[in-house]
């Protein structure tokens, strides 16, 4: 027998058994009180405060690459200033937004409290500049030209700045080396905002909330690369802001360096040309209306002939690019965007259009030889050329018999022109052509590449136009109702115009070729197209597509990747043609419409090319065109609302050719003066540390010029014919004159 029971536990074990269940079951229940406790009923507060430990980013900004001239001077680079800015997240949380604060942060930095508050407010549709259009979690700018004596009160004070920072950073600067400007080529740079944030953020280039970006010109093209890439140091934590742990660590990359075939030498003689040719234009009485020239615009092109490089490209009126470094206020944004301001923000070498006026008879000679018409064949140069009851005069009614397509291009002979397009509109079928036109001085238009952008690294070019059939179908179709509504048969000249653009708006009718062979009418052009129409005459016949960019370096300068010349086609015109094109151009600057104006040039050592155009614009003065070319470089300037092409151009041209090659006032030439006598072929050398090596502008290039050339007899006046020129039988071109112009059938013809 044993007093062990069936189950083998004795009375103690099952005591103790029951002792620890019980034990177990309050642990679990004690467990499970403490879980609803932590989890249910003070869960939100422990949710509260675990939500304070996260990760903090602290973002380092790269320093963004240089933007470099030909010869390796800084045409864009950084420099170390003291800026100031708000977190606008900081300033919201104070009761009152933040104004207390900005109104104190604008008495230390002797700023207006207005304008401050302004600098931080948010910009959307309703809003006006300036505003804040970068994302509102960044710390916005409120100046980059604080003084040490500021900075240090601010940090000081730093109980009474919340909000405030005072760093010193890297801004962008644009020193404008020998006085030079560049500002439309190189455009400027803005805060990112957050829908380019979103947008980039699944790319190869995404945006941090720090990020400034090219806005326009080469800071915009060439951003990825100059813009470099943040680091971002990632720290966690606490609920108190206290750094718990470094998660992890990106070093920031600088932005590599951009150099360009612009040479800031030629570029400041270039504006400064521009900019004194608008002055005397000024000064110059307009006997068609009776009032000085107004000239309110103008651009110019220096252009490489042989690779569509860019060497300088200036447009007026222009600005200083530093206006939008630390945010630009209100009245430099008025001054640039205003009604008044004759919007210096275009690039008007690739954004500026206007009829071409005579320089597009390289166009129409083209045409008139792919026709089938001898380039060496006689056509009639009369006093006018008569169209039913409308009569179209060559100007100043000169005769010169029958001449040969150089010579009218030489003397710029409308009447040879409107013969021939004339001759070919009726041979297409007049306004109701039967089959297919052969349309041969619309097509070569289109295939001197008009009509289309040329590819220029340079961002919002323009197309320019060309009135052909297509065009003028889809202009009558988007206006027929408007025209129809307001014409009257019997009404005003603007009535009149508008009844019969109602009925046939939509034909090509003979004016409209009359007019469109000279460049008149509703052609459209920009200089960069003219650039590259002339430098294709220049080389050969090769048209390059235009380039700024030259060379992209790495910082550490071991990397350069060049940027090739592209071609884009070749002109329509055999060598034949081209030669004697060549020849008659030549003919131009010795003793045709722009003689008066290069007399004395080295023509035996440094042969000179060139078309006059003087275009009308309806309701404005004329536009002056001067389009020309060496064996190195094409020179293309236009003015608007500033007389005649080699009247209001002839001299600044000249002038800029005499810089490059050296050309003293006296006609010698002195190759130490010499700028670019001939194309920069090499890169700037890179040191070995990655800094690019730069050399330094000593004076001022434009002024150095405008001394050598005082001897230049042009000098003494417009109205003095120069020593040694051939007498023009077309140095009337000085002066215009207003013709009534019917706009539906045909336009006056103003000078070249």
């Amino acid at each position: 027998m044993t007093n062990i029971p069936e189950t083998g536990r004795t009375p103690r074990v099952q005591t103790r058994l029951v002792v620890i269940q019980i034990l177990v079951l309050s642990l679990l229940g004690t467990l499970g009180g403490r879980l609803w406790y932590l989890q249910i009923r003070e869960g939100a507060e422990y949710q509260k405060e675990a939500s304070g430990n996260h990760v903090q980013r602290v973002v380092q900004p790269a320093v963004r690459g240089d933007i470099l001239d030909a010869r390796g001077v800084p045409l864009a680079d950084n420099e170390t200033r003291l800026v100031v800015s708000a977190s606008r997240t900081d300033l919201t949380k104070q009761k009152d937004g933040g104004r207390a604060v900005l109104t104190k942060l604008a008495g230390v930095l002797g700023m207006n409290p207005t304008e401050v508050a302004q600098k931080v407010r948010l910009c959307d549709a309703k809003t006006p500049r300036p505003c804040w259009n970068g994302s509102p979690y960044q710390p916005i700018p409120i100046t980059d030209e604080a003084t040490p004596q500021q900075a240090l009160q601010i940090r000081e004070r730093s109980e009474d700045f919340p909000g405030i920072t005072a760093e010193p950073e890297a801004v962008r600067r644009y020193p404008g080396p020998g006085k030079s400007n560049t500002a439309q080529v190189l455009g400027y740079l803005s805060p990112v905002t957050d829908e380019e944030i979103q947008q980039a953020k699944d790319t190869d280039s995404p945006y941090l909330r720090s990020d400034m970006v090219g806005r326009s010109g080469l800071e915009r093209t060439y951003d990825k690369v100059l813009r470099g890439k943040a680091g971002v140091t990632r720290y966690e934590v606490d609920n108190l802001g206290r750094v718990i742990g470094k998660a992890e660590s990106e070093a920031a990359q600088p932005g590599a360096n951009l150099v360009t075939s612009i040479d800031s030498r030629v570029q400041r003689v270039a504006e400064y040309e521009l900019d004194k040719a608008m002055k005397v234009a000024r000064q110059q009485y307009d006997k068609i209306t009776g009032t000085n020239y107004k000239a309110d615009s103008g651009a110019v092109v220096v252009m490489e002939a042989k690779t569509g490089r860019i060497v300088a490209m200036a447009s007026a009126p222009t600005y200083d690019p530093n206006v939008w470094v630390g945010g630009i206020s209100a009245k430099d944004y008025k001054a640039l965007t205003g009604k008044d301001s004759d919007y210096p923000l275009l690039n008007r070498a690739i954004q500026g259009q206007a009829a071409p006026g005579s320089t597009f008879k390289v166009i129409s000679t083209a045409a008139a030889v792919e026709a089938g018409y001898a380039f060496d064949g006689r056509y009639p140069c009369t006093s006018s050329y008569s169209v039913g009851n409308q009569v179209f005069k060559n100007f100043e009614g000169e005769n010169f018999g029958p001449i040969s397509l150089g010579r009218a291009l030489e003397v710029s002979c409308d009447t040879v022109f409107y013969y021939l397009a004339d001759k070919e509109w009726k041979r297409d079928g007049g306004s109701n052509p039967k089959g297919t036109p052969k349309d041969y001085f619309y097509k070569a238009a289109h295939q001197f590449g008009l009509g289309k952008e040329t590819g220029i690294d340079l961002p919002n070019e323009v197309t320019g136009r060309v009135p052909d059939r297509r065009w003028k179908q889809a202009y009558w179709e988007a206006n027929k109702d408007a025209w129809c509504k307001t014409g009257k048969k019997d009404g005003s000249y603007v009535e009149k115009i508008a009844y019969e653009n109602c009925l046939e708006g939509n034909k090509m009718r003979e004016g409209d070729s009359i007019n469109y062979s000279i460049g008149q009418g509703d052609t459209l052009v920009t200089p960069i197209q003219e650039a590259v129409i002339y430098g294709a005459v220049a080389n050969g016949g090769t048209m390059y597509q235009p380039t700024i960019g030259k060379a992209v370096i790495s910082p550490d300068g071991k990397t350069v990747r060049e940027i090739k010349p592209k071609k884009r086609g070749k002109l329509p015109v055999s060598q034949a043609t081209l030669k004697g094109m060549d020849d008659a151009f030549a003919g131009v600057m010795t003793r045709g419409t722009a003689a008066w104006k290069f007399g004395g040039w080295p023509q035996d050592k440094i042969p000179l090319h060139g078309k006059t155009g003087t275009a009308e614009v309806y309701g404005k003065q004329t536009t002056s065109w001067l389009a020309t070319y060496s064996k190195d470089y094409t020179v293309i300037m236009t003015i608007a609302q500033a007389g005649t092409g080699s009247g209001a151009s002839g001299e600044a041209v000249r002038n800029i050719y005499s810089a490059l090659y050296g050309v003293q006032g006296d006609g010698s030439v002195d190759d130490k003066k010499a700028l670019l006598p001939e194309p920069q072929k090499g890169l700037p050398k890179v040191r070995t540390d990655g800094t690019i090596a730069a050399p330094k502008i000593a004076g001022d290039p434009a002024k150095d010029t405008e001394t050598a050339q005082k001897d230049n007899p042009t000098n003494g006046g417009d109205d003095q014919q120069p020593a040694g020129t051939t007498p023009s039988p077309t140095t009337g071109n000085r002066d215009t004159r207003r013709r009534r112009r019917h706009r539906a059938r045909g336009s006056r013809r103003m000078p070249s």
